[in-house]
C-alpha cells in the first residue's frame, strides 16, 4: 500500500472554484467512508480548511487511487470532474508526506507561518480515527505531521513570518496600520461561533474594541463564547450573545464585522449591508463609480432578472441550471470558467427563442432581455475560450483609487468558504470588505522571513526520517514471523531431546535450552538487524520479499503481525 494525497487549494484554484467544492462537516465524513470503502483505498482522511481541500489515502495502485480519489472530491463537492481536474494537484508517496509535513508547518498557508493549521489537522485525524478510516499509516503520518509543526514554531522564528488568517485580515481592514490602533474603541459584530470566529472575537478584544457582540444559529454556542470573553482575564471588553435574526439589526450598530460560518449560502447580501450603512450614516449608499461594468453578479441580481419557467432550462437543452436559487442568468460571470463547446452550446440557445412546453407562449428572449444576457456577448466569451482554452476566472471589480474613496463607515471581513458576505458589497460607498479572494491577493505580496529556509530544512529531515521509518516498519512483520519460527523450531528440538534423553535433570535441561537460543539469538541478530538497515533506505522494500523467501515464512503469519499492529495503531489518539 501507498500513501496518495489528491487536493486543491488557493494556490492550485481561483476562490470561486473553492467555495463551489467547499465541503459541509457531513460531507467530509462522507467523503472519508466512501473513500475506504472503494477497492483502492484502504484508509482515508480528509483535511478541509477555508482554503484547501484534500483527501488522503492508503492505495494499492497509483494511477486507480488518483481516477478514483478524484473521481469522489468531484462528485462530494458537486463541481463536475472535466472542471475540477486542471485544479487538482497529486502527491505521492515521499512527496505526499512532503507536502503534509509543509502544510502542517503553515509554509502552504495563505499567510505564511500561521499555526491554526495544526488545530485542524488534529481534527482532521480525529475525525479519521473516529470513522475508523485511519489505519497505521495515516496515524502514523497525520501524528508526526502535528510534531513536525510543533517543531517549526518551537526551534524557528516561523510565527514572526506569519500570522493568523484572522489577524492578517484585520490588518488589511486596518490598512496596514495598528489592529490596536485602528479597533480601539469600535463596536464588533462577530457572526459564527466555531474556532475561527472564537479567535476573531477574542483578537478583537484584546485590540480594544467597545464591545463584541456575538451572534450564531445556536444561541447557546454564541451564550457561551459571550461568557468566555467576558470571564477572560486579559481584557475586560464586554460581549453579548445575539440570536442570528437581530444581524441585520445588530449590523447597523457595528462598526466591524468579521463572519465565518458553515452557512452554504449567503449570510449577508448587498441590500443588508447597504441597509446599515445607510441607517447609520441617513443616506442612501451609492455604488462607486468605474464598477458597473464589470461588477460581479449578484444573488439579488439574480432576484432583479426574471428566471425562466421551471424546467425550461433542461426542456430546451441549456448547459446552465437556470432555475438553481440565487443563480445570474447570463453574463460574463455566469460563464467563467467554462470550455468553448459549452459557451457556444450555451450562445446558441440564448440566440434563440424557446416556448414554455406547459403551455405558454412567450419567448425566452423576450421574456429575460438584459444587457448582461445577449447571446452577442456569450459568443464572443465562446470565442476568447476557443482561443485560451478557457474563460479566465472573473475576480472582483478593479478598486477605485484611494483618494476617491468616501472614508468607510463599515469594515466587513469574511473568512468563511464558500463566502458569507456578498461580494457586491466591494462596490458600496462607505464600505471596506476583505474576503478570502483579497487576502489571497495581498498574501501574495507579503515578505517572507528567512525563517523559511529554516523550516524547509527542518521538512526535508523529518521527510526522509518518516520514509526510513515508515520503510523500516514494512520489515518489521518479517522480521518478528522468521524470530517466531525460529522459537518454535528451538521448542520442538527441546521437546524432541527430552523424549531421546528422559534421564536429565532440571538443570542440565535449563543449559541445553539456553544454549540452543543463544545459538539461535546470534546467527539470527546480525541479519535482522542489517536487513532492517537496508530495508530503511531507498528502494529497501524488496528485502522484506527476500527474507520470506530465503526461510520459507508463512505468509499468513506475516500478514497477522501487521494486522496486530494496525489494530493498535487505530486506537490511538492524537498528540
Amino acid at each position: 500500500m501507498s500513501l496518495l494525497v489528491v487536493g486543491l487549494s488557493h494556490r492550485s484554484a481561483p476562490v470561486s472554484v473553492l467555495e463551489r467544492a467547499a465541503l459541509t462537516a457531513d460531507g467530509q465524513i462522507k467523503l472519508a467512508q466512501d473513500t475506504v470503502a472503494a477497492e483502492p483505498a484502504a484508509e482515508a482522511a480528509v483535511l478541509a480548511t477555508c482554503n484547501r481541500i484534500e483527501l488522503y489515502a492508503d492505495v494499492d495502485k497509483f494511477h486507480a487511487g488518483v481516477a478514483e480519489l478524484s473521481t469522489l472530491l468531484a462528485q462530494h463537492s458537486g463541481v463536475g470532474l472535466d472542471e475540477l481536474t486542471p485544479y487538482l494537484y497529486v502527491h505521492y508517496e515521499d512527496r505526499a508526506v512532503h507536502h503534509l509535513f509543509t502544510v502542517a508547518c503553515g509554509l502552504d498557508s495563505m499567510v505564511v507561518g500561521e499555526g491554526q493549521i495544526l488545530g485542524q489537522i488534529k481534527d482532521s485525524l480525529a475525525r479519521a480515527q473516529e470513522l475508523h478510516t485511519a489505519g497505521r499509516l495515516l496515524n502514523d503520518l497525520f501524528q508526526q505531521a502535528l510534531r513536525v509543526g510543533k517543531r517549526a514554531h518551537s526551534e524557528t522564528g516561523i510565527d514572526r513570518a506569519g500570522q493568523s488568517l484572522v489577524t492578517f485580515g484585520l490588518e488589511q481592514l486596518a490598512s496596514g496600520g495598528a489592529v490596536e490602533k485602528w479597533a480601539h474603541g469600535k463596536r464588533a459584530l462577530v457572526i459564527g461561533a466555531g474556532s475561527m470566529s472564537s479567535l476573531a472575537a477574542a483578537t478583537l478584544a484584546r485590540a480594544g474594541v467597545a464591545e463584541v457582540v456575538i451572534a450564531n444559529r445556536t444561541h447557546e454556542r454564541a451564550e457561551r463564547l459571550a461568557q468566555i470573553l467576558n470571564e477572560a482575564d486579559d481584557t475586560d471588553v464586554p460581549a453579548r450573545a445575539v440570536p442570528m435574526e437581530s444581524v441585520r439589526a445588530e449590523l447597523t450598530r457595528a462598526d466591524i464585522a468579521v463572519s465565518c460560518t458553515g452557512a452554504t449560502g449567503l449570510v449577508l447580501d448587498a441590500e443588508a449591508v447597504a441597509a446599515a450603512v445607510e441607517g447609520r450614516t441617513g443616506h442612501a449608499v451609492a455604488v462607486e463609480e468605474g464598477h458597473e461594468e464589470r461588477r460581479t453578479p449578484t444573488r439579488a441580481d439574480a432576484r432583479k432578472t426574471p428566471l425562466p419557467p421551471a424546467g425550461v432550462g433542461a426542456d430546451e437543452a441549456c448547459p446552465l441550471d437556470l432555475t438553481a436559487p440565487g443563480f445570474s442568468v447570463m453574463g460574463e460571470a455566469a460563464v467563467a470558467g467554462m470550455d468553448a463547446a459549452t459557451l457556444e452550446q450555451h450562445a446558441a440557445w440564448a440566440a434563440g427563442s424557446a416556448v414554455d412546453r406547459r403551455g405558454g407562449g412567450t419567448s425566452l428572449g423576450e421574456a429575460r432581455r438584459t444587457p448582461g444576457a445577449d447571446p452577442e456577448l456569450i459568443s464572443a466569451l465562446a470565442a476568447t475560450a476557443a482561443t485560451a482554452g478557457r474563460v479566465p476566472e472573473l475576480r472582483k471589480p478593479e478598486p477605485v483609487a484611494e483618494a476617491s474613496r468616501p472614508e468607510p463607515v463599515l469594515f466587513l471581513l469574511d473568512l468563511a468558504m464558500p463566502r458569507d458576505i456578498d461580494a457586491a458589497a466591494h462596490r458600496l460607498a462607505g464600505v471596506r470588505l476583505v474576503d478570502i479572494e483579497s487576502l489571497a491577493e495581498a498574501s501574495a505580496d507579503a515578505p517572507m522571513a528567512a525563517d523559511v529556509d529554516q523550516v524547509r530544512r527542518i521538512v526535508s529531515d523529518e521527510v526522509a526520517a518518516f520514509g526510513a521509518a515508515l520503510r523500516a516498519a514494512h520489515i518489521t512483520p518479517t522480521v518478528v514471523a522468521l524470530r517466531t519460527m525460529a522459537a518454535d523450531v528451538v521448542a520442538g528440538e527441546i521437546a524432541r531431546l527430552d523424549g531421546r534423553l528422559p534421564g536429565l535433570d532440571d538443570k542440565q535441561r535449563s543449559e541445553i535450552r539456553q544454549a540452543v537460543h543463544r545459538v539461535v539469538d546470534k546467527l539470527l541478530h546480525a541479519p535482522t538487524v542489517r536487513v532492517k538497515q537496508l530495508a530503511a533506505e531507498p528502494g529497501g522494500a524488496g528485502y522484506a520479499d527476500a527474507l520470506r523467501t530465503l526461510f520459507d515464512l508463512d505468509p499468513e503469519t506475516v500478514a497477522s503481525v501487521s494486522r496486530a499492529e494496525d489494530s493498535t495503531e487505530k486506537n490511538r489518539g492524537p498528540q
